[in-house]
C-alpha cells in the first residue's frame, strides 16, 4: 500500500529487477521475471483467465517495459527485449526486439550494446511512431502531387456544375 506495488506472492523474481518510479505496477501469481529487468511506473503482468495454471508472462533476462505497458497472458518475452510505452503485448515477443502500439508489433531490433538505452532505441534513432507519421507524410505528399498531375492532363475538358452554375 505505501510504494502502490502490487506483486503477488506466487510470483517468481530474478536477481536485481528494478522497479522505476513504481506507482501503479502489477505482477501477477504465475508471473516470471528473469535478471536484471526493468519495470517502469503502470506496468501491468497480467492475466487473461481464470484457470488454475500458469496465465501471467514470463520476462526473461534483460527486459525493459516501458510506462503504462500491459503484458498479458501466458507469454514469453524473450531476452534483452524492449516494451514500450503504453504498449499492450498479447503475443510471444522475440529475444532482442521493440514492441510498440496497441497490440504491439515489433518495431526493430534492440541496440547491441552494454550502455543502457531505454526501449533499446539508439540516440540518434527516430522514435517508431514518428517513422511512421514520416512516411505517411511522404504517402500524402505523392498522392498530391499525382493528383494535381491528373487534373492538370484534364482541365481543358472537364466540365463542373456548381450551385451557380457551369465552370470549365
Amino acid at each position: 500500500m505505501l510504494t502502490g506495488v502490487e506483486i503477488h506472492p506466487g510470483a517468481t523474481i530474478g536477481h536485481r529487477l528494478f522497479i522505476d518510479h513504481a506507482t501503479g505496477v502489477v505482477v501477477g501469481e504465475t508471473a516470471e521475471i528473469g535478471d536484471d529487468v526493468t519495470l517502469y511506473q503502470g506496468v501491468t503482468l497480467g492475466g487473461t483467465s481464470l484457470h488454475k495454471g500458469k496465465r501471467h508472462p514470463t520476462l526473461e533476462d534483460g527486459v525493459i517495459v516501458g510506462a503504462g505497458a500491459q503484458v498479458l497472458g501466458p507469454i514469453t518475452v524473450g531476452t534483452g527485449a524492449r516494451i514500450g510505452a503504453n504498449a499492450v503485448v498479447l503475443t510471444e515477443v522475440p529475444a532482442g526486439v521493440t514492441m510498440v502500439g496497441i497490440p504491439a508489433r515489433i518495431a526493430g531490433r534492440c541496440a547491441k550494446g552494454k550502455e543502457f538505452l531505454a526501449y533499446g532505441l539508439e540516440g540518434d534513432e527516430l522514435d517508431p511512431l514518428v517513422r511512421v507519421i514520416e512516411s505517411l507524410r511522404l504517402d500524402m505528399a505523392q498522392m498530391k502531387d499525382r493528383i494535381a498531375e491528373l487534373e492538370g492532363e484534364g482541365a481543358e475538358t472537364t466540365t463542373i456544375t456548381t450551385k451557380t452554375g457551369v465552370r470549365s
